[in-house]
């Protein structure tokens, strides 16, 4: 039996492993409806991004806190479907798993906004100001 590190590097199978990454995101945009909360959110930041002319820096910080957030949820999601898989019954381990990753979904999505505030309000104050 071949070990899985062992084998050679295929295209097809780099193709295949992207097939299944975008199949992932179909789903949590399908079925988790904080993900489109997200992706409303993330349009409208790119959108002020461009109109505000945020730098570089602010760019890379921007991309950095919308991946770590959508990381995270697509892991809470997959936590969340992991733990409904193991038992559909109401138990309070699997509470408290699902609620720990949700916490690391909110610290991310609040450390976000707070980082947002801090590149995007003095932009704004400029313009209203």
């Amino acid at each position: 039996m071949e070990r899985k590190g062992s084998r050679k590097i295929s295209f097809r199978d780099r193709v295949k492993s992207a097939i299944y990454a975008l199949n992932g995101l179909k789903i949590l945009l399908k079925e988790e409806h904080n993900s489109r909360i997200h992706t409303v959110i993330t349009i409208i930041v790119i959108t002020a991004g461009f109109l505000l002319k945020i730098s570089n820096i602010e760019w890379l910080i921007t991309c950095i806190l919308i991946a770590m957030v959508f990381s995270l949820e697509i892991m809470n999601s997959a936590i969340e479907n992991l733990c409904d898989h193991i038992t559909p019954q109401r138990n309070e381990t699997i509470k408290k798993i699902k609620d720990l990753a949700a916490a690391a979904v909110f610290i991310a999505s609040v450390i976000s906004v707070i980082c947002g505030a801090i590149i995007f309000l003095p932009k704004l104050c400029d313009l209203f100001l």
